[in-house]
């Protein structure tokens, strides 16, 4: 029995190392060269440089759909790709396409089309999207660009076919992947949206893409200003459960934090959003934070880290219409 015992936990062991080798990076961008918006912007000179570091240190920039087709299929994600994003469709994309094209880099475009239907200034027009079409992949960011946990369902639903009729109506064709706004949204909003048929959905949460990644659920770097580029690369995927919190609490009082990691790790790092980071014991491989933290905003990110950088995001959103 003893045996038994120590093969299956040296299977479980080699099972969670194993998990946590491949880690692909996806990186979303919003505006380039627009000074206007610093917390959102990133200078062509920044966008150059980080192109340069990801060639001269051997990373291959691959389409959204090589790594879905990937995870899809289990097979092994390769620490080397790097999959670019980029949100809201500003109009400023046309300054940074050029680097793009001169990389010959592929890229993910997520727009909302309300903006571009009523023709926005600050945003692309439907002649601009079929010009950047043939370099790289336009996708879905929502119709209206809504906190999509202050809607109701069908308010969600309504938002989300008026975008895809837009999209077949200007760009005749159905998008194929979808980003939530603000990156925000829980198991309510990710059901619903996943429901339209969508292949990949991303979201906007610290984080590396390894093997058992979810395709509903894709976490991305947020890449602004002089962003560290060496430092996101380094993030590794963790496989974590979590078992508390499942989603914002009523009473906005985070009570404890529960999540179940491989059982290797002795120690980690919890971050919640207002309180910074803090230190707890890994028993067993649960690490369980009592903490009673009131919650002060509407979208709290809480994340796990251990050693070498492997990383764990869950985002809570205050929501109108509870959890579900």
């Amino acid at each position: 029995m003893l045996l038994k015992h120590l093969l299956r936990s040296s299977l479980l062991l080699l099972l969670w190392g194993v998990h946590l080798l491949g880690d692909a990076h996806i990186l979303v961008y919003h505006r380039f060269e627009d000074p206007r918006y610093p917390t959102t912007n990133t200078s062509l000179q920044e966008l150059r440089k980080e192109f340069t570091y990801l060639k001269e240190h051997h990373y291959q920039v691959v389409p959204l759909f090589t790594l879905i087709k990937a995870l899809k299929h289990h097979q092994t994600i390769p620490n080397t790709w790097v999959i670019l994003t980029i949100d809201d469709g500003f109009k400023s994309f046309l300054k940074a396409l050029p680097l793009f094209k001169e990389f010959h880099y592929p890229f993910t475009l997520f727009i909302s089309t309300k903006p571009t239907q009523n023709r926005y200034p600050d945003f692309l027009s439907w002649k601009d999207l079929h010009a950047i079409a043939p370099f790289g992949q336009i996708a879905l960011h929502s119709h209206a660009h809504p906190h999509l946990g202050d809607l109701s369902d069908e308010q969600i639903k309504t938002d989300t076919k008026q975008a895809l009729l837009l999209f077949q109506q200007h760009l005749g064709y159905t998008p194929q992947a979808y980003a939530y706004p603000y990156g925000e949204y829980d198991q309510r909003v990710k059901k619903i949206i996943k429901s339209f048929g969508f292949e990949a959905i991303a979201n906007q949460n610290i984080g590396a893409i390894a093997q058992t990644s979810d395709q509903y659920d894709l976490d991305r770097i947020a890449m602004v200003g002089r962003a560290n580029l060496g430092q996101a690369l380094r993030y590794r995927h963790l496989e974590a459960v979590w078992m508390a919190p499942s989603h914002y609490p009523k009473e906005g009082i985070l009570h404890q934090v529960k999540v179940r990691i491989s059982p290797w790790y002795h120690w980690g790092w919890l971050y919640v959003t207002g309180y910074g980071w803090k230190r707890f014991p890994v028993r067993k491989g649960v690490l369980q934070a009592k903490l009673d933290y009131p919650l002060y905003k509407s979208r709290v990110r809480v994340i796990i880290k251990v050693k070498h950088s492997k990383i764990n995001t869950k985002i809570l959103i205050r929501s109108r219409y509870g959890a579900q």
